[in-house]
């Protein structure tokens, strides 16, 4: 049996009760094999004992056997709390038990009891106190837990490490034992089959052998991801249609009629695109480029030459504000042209929806711009030449092909805002050709970022005011909508009465965020671009879709509360126009070295590319490019960048285990498309 068919609910594994299943659920385990792909998050290397005085003295780990020397009490939080006076052969050192039981516990902890124990402690007046017991057992009844190489779990309340530990032995011994591997020996780069490299990251022996088996497994799971992505660049290429050539007439219209001119990067990326179209096989592209590079305008070129072919293309984008702003600059730019432009999402209904729907039928409309709902069943086209897909990472692969399949092997352009790193764009979009756009148009300026303490928001807010009186606009962006007991977080509705009442009085304030309704959102952000609202304050719900060239001001508020890329993103909101904007970063509290490392990043550099790179390092591929949500990406093994050389090997075997066997296209070969997630 292989690793992907056990699918047995993790109800069938001893010891797993409906309600431990519950608490699994919390950890996305469901599965027998969920759980065996729960891959240890460290490890606790207890083959060496390390006694009291061997320890450092501050958060150190030891490993001893020590005996219960004497009993103490003192008070905490107005409670009698027991103290364990223990001793080892080098030193002594106190355990606080706080939740005993006076009836029990001096009794079950008796002077003169031996104990193996292993925590961490910490030097205290002079003594070492024991921080954290992690296990506890009297001498020599449990000598494994003391002297081998221990896995830490990733845990939910609930499940102790104890109880994951012995959950998974038991699924490993009831069903992991004689697993079949998917992938040949031969495409295995000489590591061990999918058995031994489980046992092998579950109960090493060594940090090495464990260090080896995760290997195996994030070989294994980067193979698998690259057969899907190859599958779909092979089966894109078996896809002959014939060359043809496109007429650039209204292309070139357009061009001439813009008040700048094209940058050099927009002028490859359009050419890069033409030739696609006209080549033998469907375009699929990735566009990347910095907010604010002008990457719209080069899917809008693009576009033209399918309008001019009498084919259709439909824009889509993952939210109502980012794709009414395309929609008016589709207007702007378009529509004098002779282009015949028609908006879609949700909140179309009625007459309007059917009408919508009649003319995309009828081919009487050329370009389509919307929301998820052109995914919708009843979205049908005369002839879908070109999709274009904005923020790509927002939406899921099977929600992707749902629109791609409205047309005949349509060419596919997917846009993304968040610079995509080496290794992730060859991950998830190694079927793709790339396109980058890394210089900004002509006459505009590098966003200025500062960094400002809470206790020096008075500078920052002083500052803004300047640039009102000059004429300008800001946006203040806060981690939360209202007011949370949970948190001590400034919040946007607080902060809006405050800037409208007390900061900035007789300036016209706006409030936008997530809840409101869509109408509500869209009359703000007009009169927000139309300068009657001069200051919005918003959540990061303006972190795409926002493009307003008087808005030379950005200020963040709990910084530090944000990654990296929604930083980025909402910086790129100014910066817009040619006047010089600003951002200022505002940060509380004791910064964690994390928070601290993303501030320092932000104020290093606005290279987008950089900023992804760093991203990856910090918070994982899935979180940075959105892709954990859309089912891309949420590796259990792998770890990227620094498994690099690995996704090389596997994408090369994987190619070339295509290559040589194109059989594994057909449909009824559906083996490795399954095994891939291809089949999704």
């Amino acid at each position: 049996m292989y690793l992907s068919q056990l699918l047995a609910p993790a109800l069938k594994v001893k010891d797993v009760g409906k309600e431990t299943a519950q608490k699994l659920a919390n950890l996305k385990i469901f599965t027998v094999a969920d759980l065996l792909l729960h891959l240890p998050r460290d490890y606790d290397d207890r083959t060496r004992r390390i006694p009291f005085a061997a320890a450092p003295q501050n958060g150190g780990r030891f490993n001893t056997t020590a005996y219960i020397e004497g009993h103490d009490f003192f008070f905490s939080r107005r409670k009698r709390t027991l103290k364990l006076l223990l001793r080892d052969e080098s030193a002594a050192a106190e355990l606080p038990l706080y939740n005993w039981n006076p009836h029990t516990t001096a009794y079950r902890y008796s002077v003169g009891l031996r104990l193996d124990i292993a925590g961490t402690l910490a030097a205290s007046y002079g003594r070492l106190a024991i921080t954290k017991r992690d296990d506890m057992e009297p001498a020599g009844t449990e000598p494994e837990l003391f002297s081998a190489v221990l896995p830490v779990y990733g845990l939910t309340e609930g499940i102790a490490q104890k109880t994951m530990r012995k959950i998974i032995r038991f699924a490993a011994a009831q069903f992991a034992v004689h697993l079949d591997d998917e992938i040949p020996g031969s495409l295995r780069e000489g590591l061990p089959e999918v058995s031994v490299a489980l046992k092998a990251a579950h109960f090493p022996a060594s940090r090495e052998e464990a260090a080896a088996g995760r290997r195996a497994l994030a070989y294994r799971e980067l193979f698998l991801l690259q057969v899907s992505v190859a599958l779909r660049a092979l089966r894109r290429k078996a896809a002959v249609r014939g060359a043809r050539s496109v007429s650039p007439a209204l292309q070139e219209k357009l061009i001439k009629s813009l008040p700048f001119r094209l940058t050099a990067d927009q002028e490859k990326c359009a050419r890069e695109m033409r030739a696609d179209i006209e080549a033998d096989h469907p375009m699929a592209r990735l566009l990347q480029g910095d907010v604010g590079c002008g990457k719209t305008l080069v899917a809008f070129l693009t576009a033209l030459l399918f309008t001019e072919a009498g084919r259709q293309t439909a824009i889509m984008a993952p939210t109502e504000l980012l794709a009414r702003q395309h929609a008016d600059n589709a207007a702007r730019f378009l529509e004098p042209l002779g282009v015949r432009l028609a908006f879609f999402s949700g909140a179309l209904s009625g007459k309007a929806r059917q009408s919508a729907l009649e003319a995309l039928t009828a081919g009487d409309i050329d370009i389509v711009i919307g929301t998820h709902a052109l995914f919708s069943g009843d979205v049908e086209f005369r002839d879908l030449g070109f999709v274009v897909i904005d923020e790509q990472h927002r939406f899921g692969v099977a929600q992707r092909n749902r629109l791609f399949a409205k047309g005949l092997y349509p060419d596919v352009l997917v846009m993304s805002a968040t610079p995509i790193p080496q290794t992730l764009a060859l991950s998830a979009f190694g079927d793709m050709d790339v396109s980058v756009i890394t210089t900004l148009p002509p006459g505009r300026k590098p966003v200025e970022t500062h960094l400002a303490r809470e206790s020096r928001e008075k500078e920052v807010y002083d500052f803004v005011r300047a640039r009102l009186d000059e004429g300008r606009q800001a946006y203040f962006v806060y981690p939360l909508i209202e007011d949370s007991e949970v948190k001590d977080l400034k919040d946007a509705q607080s902060m809006y009465r405050r800037l409208k009442d007390e900061i900035y009085p007789g300036i016209n304030v706006g409030l936008i965020h997530s809840r409101l309704a869509e109408e509500e959102k869209r009359g703000i952000m007009a009169k927000f671009s139309a300068g009657e609202i001069r200051i919005l304050a918003a959540t990061s719900v303006v972190e795409v879709g926002v493009d307003v060239a008087n808005a030379t001001c950005m200020v963040i508020e709990h910084a530090e509360r944000f990654g990296l890329a929604a930083l980025h993103q909402l910086r790129g909101r100014v910066g817009r126009g040619t006047e010089q904007s600003y951002a200022f970063l505002v940060y509380s509290g004791d910064l964690t070295e994390i928070a601290k490392r993303r501030l320092k990043i932000m104020k290093e550099t606005t290279d987008g590319f950089r900023i992804a790179e760093e991203d990856l390092a910090l918070r994982g591929p899935g979180d940075l490019t959105g892709l954990r949500q859309a089912g891309f990406l949420d590796f259990y093994a792998a770890r990227l960048p620094g498994d690099k050389e690995l996704l090389f090997a596997a994408r090369k075997a994987a190619y070339g285990l295509l290559e040589k066997d194109p059989g594994l296209l057909a449909p009824e070969n559906a083996g490795l498309r399954r095994l891939s997630g291809e089949e999704a």
